[in-house]
């Protein structure tokens, strides 16, 4: 099967007013969302579809780079293929990352033209279904997060996972709050990455320490990104207290990050973003170590459903004790207030993503197992710009946030 062309369309959707966050360390101000339909289509007119990371700079080397090595070549297998283009290129990091999130659509390609889904491409499923939380809660009172927490218990997940934003004695006062209203046999994700964002209020690591034990007392599935990323130590000191389950990965920057924070025993719960840390390749060398360590694996998924559709496919094969958890982000919609409104988050799709009580049943249709509806493209034109802002009290500093949640903006 010869590629013919392969696109990539940036999409934006405005929110009608600027959505202002204030939290201990300053104000958010969020002014859209931003997604990447990635199309690789074949000379006898058969479409494979990827999610992509939403800027501009990634849109330039699917266009420059990746696009013209792909176009015209014949493709028997994704793997192949990368290995020849890293051949090709030199392969830098970053630019391997960025091929392995456009490969996603090869795999769906190759799938759909050989009748079987994504996953018995990348080694075979082992079961139909993963375990999703429910992932919300930006930076508001206790009440309000405990009000989205029983909304997702409402919805049938078995977890959900919120951004602590409040000050220690706020975030302590939170998570009680939620545990309260959710009762005990729910999951509760604590995903602590504005702790070490806020300049000189982020939390010293006794701090950090402290809230731990009081979220190991209230029984919270795992405490995520609690301390900066690149501190690998104090991961593992942090860990080794055993006051709490500890989670993080979502800003490794390559391999060898993930793998040293696998191999020192940092984390509980290894995290990976399909869209931006290096696609199906990189997942399928990390769940061998991962289960080698005895740790556990959740999927990072802040995006559209195809994202999730995409990681899914990958997930299941692999067994639950490995692969536990796919990140399901909780949008509003007319059933449900949460965080905000992302309408093209599903509208990607033209058919809903099947969820039976709190879990993705993964399709065995050929290829991704989705059909994607390429209207969005019309209906939500990129909006260029950054698509959130920081502003720290102290020091008094502004960061913009684009597309890849890789990425450290402080």
């Amino acid at each position: 099967m010869q590629i013919s062309t392969v696109r990539a369309h940036l999409l934006s959707y405005p929110f009608p007013e600027p959505i202002i966050l204030n939290y201990y360390g300053g104000t958010r101000k969020i002014l859209k969302r931003d997604a990447m339909l990635i199309r690789v289509e074949a000379v006898d007119g058969l479409v494979g579809y990827a999610p992509g990371p939403g800027s501009e700079a990634a849109l330039a080397i699917i266009e420059n780079t990746i696009a013209p090595f792909l176009q015209g070549r014949i493709l028997r297998d994704p793997d192949a293929l990368r290995v020849q283009f890293a051949t090709a290129t030199g392969a830098a990091s970053e630019l391997l990352k960025l091929y392995c999130c456009v490969e996603v659509a090869l795999f769906d390609l190759a799938g759909k033209a050989q009748g079987v889904p994504v996953s018995e491409l990348l080694g075979g499923r082992v079961r139909d279904r993963i375990s999703l939380y429910g992932s919300a809660g930006m930076y508001m009172d206790a009440a309000g997060y405990a009000r989205e927490a029983v909304q997702a218990k409402e919805l049938g997940f078995a977890a959900y996972k919120m951004r602590p934003a409040a000050g220690p004695d706020g975030d302590v006062e939170t998570v009680a709050a939620m545990r309260k209203a959710s009762g005990p046999d729910f999951g509760l994700m604590v995903d602590a990455h504005t702790w070490w964002r806020m300049g000189d209020r982020s939390y010293s690591p006794e701090t950090v320490q402290k809230l731990a034990a009081e979220f190991g007392s209230m029984d919270v599935t795992w405490l995520e990104e609690p301390l900066p990323p690149a501190d690998h130590a104090a991961y593992k000191t942090l860990r080794d207290t055993e006051l709490v389950a500890v989670a993080g990965g979502e800003h490794e920057p390559d391999e060898a990050g993930f793998l040293d924070l696998i191999q020192e025993g940092c984390v509980d719960t290894v995290q990976m973003d399909v869209v931006c840390q290096g696609g199906y390749a990189m997942g399928r060398r990390l769940f061998s170590a991962i289960a080698r360590e005895g740790l556990s694996f959740a999927f990072h998924c802040w995006g559209t459903d195809l994202e999730i559709a995409a990681a899914a496919q990958l997930g299941i094969c692999w067994p639950e004790p490995v692969v536990a958890w796919l990140e399901y982000p909780l949008y509003s919609d007319a059933r449900m207030k949460f965080m905000y409104e992302f309408p093209l988050a599903h509208e990607i799709l033209a058919e809903p993503l099947r969820i039976d009580r709190g879990d993705l049943i993964v399709s065995r249709a050929p290829g991704l197992g989705v059909t994607v509806d390429e209207a969005v493209i019309e209906k939500y034109p990129w909006i260029p710009g950054p698509w959130s802002y920081f502003s720290l009290i102290s020091p008094p500093e502004t960061y913009a946030v684009v597309s890849d949640h890789s990425v450290k903006w402080v």
